[in-house]
């Protein structure tokens, strides 16, 4: 039998994402075109891989074992792919990217528009979430996060200096309603806060004292997933909202906000790009690094 590489690449595919949708996204195909390479093949082989239902794909006794078969070998062959590409020193593809919310000077028009306009043969494919995401089990080349949460076994790499966060309120709150003098008196106040997913608990607002690190539990009168909300009502006045002090630094230019407890705000390792160890880097992500290290 004359193996179809194409049906057994996208078989691969398949049985990675465990699902027909996400193989189709990463291909670039309709998810019809994606079944239909499947059912080929499994007429080919006169046996079925894969179990479907109308919410979930898993695979059959035979697709685990031919997928335990082919992994290593469909690897090799992207890897060998992307070999292939950095001899000849030509950047291309698509470049996966899960990036923080808050990772604003990445996440800056300039800077991506530079990056895109430097390298014309890389696709960018941003993914913004705050989610604690394992971008090698899902299919991303690199992400962007804060280097205390990033694996110890990732290459990191810096997107910019040291950060800090800050508590924020607008002019019209400190006249009707005073400022905290300390992090201890924020609960006694009308809070911003933010909070990761509808059931998950607010973030407590962290702060340090004499060398001391504290948090503290806010207990906000408006609670969301989305920064923009929360700045677009602490410049209303709406109350005091905590955040990347990146986020604020033109509001508070515009004397539209302005920080208080500053002395309790210290500053500490910002956003890394960071990706899996690898002996050879592709070179979609490899201009990527280097654009980057350029920037700063």
């Amino acid at each position: 039998m004359e193996p179809d590489l194409n049906a057994l690449s996208v078989f691969a595919l398949v049985a990675e994402e465990c699902s027909f949708k996400a193989a189709a996204d990463r291909l670039g195909v309709t998810r019809s075109a994606v079944s239909q390479t499947i059912q080929r093949l499994e007429s080919s082989l006169g046996i079925a891989l894969v179990l479907r239902t109308t919410r979930s794909v898993s695979l059959t006794e035979a697709g685990e074992w031919l997928h335990l078969q082919i992994a290593p070998a469909v690897a090799e062959m992207r890897a060998a792919l992307e070999k292939t590409a950095a001899v000849q020193g030509q950047a291309r593809g698509r470049l996966r990217l899960a990036v923080s919310s808050i990772a604003e000077r990445f996440l800056a028009g300039p800077f991506l528009a530079g990056f895109a306009e430097a390298n014309p043969e890389v696709d960018l494919d941003v993914t913004v979430t705050d989610d604690a995401i394992d971008i090698v089990a899902e299919g991303y080349d690199a992400g962007v996060r804060l280097g205390e949460v990033i694996e110890q076994d990732m290459i990191a790499v810096p997107v910019a200096g040291d950060e800090r966060q800050l508590a924020v309120c607008a002019p019209s709150y400190r006249r009707r309603f005073g400022v905290p003098r300390h992090p201890a008196d924020l609960p006694s106040h009308t809070c911003i806060g933010w909070r990761p997913a509808p059931k998950a608990a607010p973030y407590r607002w962290e702060f340090a004292e004499e060398d001391k690190e504290f948090s503290v539990a806010v207990a906000p009168r408006f609670a969301t997933n989305d920064m923009a909300l929360m700045i677009k009502l602490a410049v209303a006045g709406a109350g005091i909202t905590f955040g990347m002090e990146e986020s604020f630094r033109a509001l508070i230019a515009r004397g539209e906000l302005e920080p208080i407890l500053e002395e309790y705000c210290p500053s500490f390792a910002g956003f890394y790009l960071y990706y899996p160890s690898r002996r050879n880097i592709a070179p979609k992500l490899r201009v990527l690094i280097d654009y980057l290290q350029r920037q700063r």
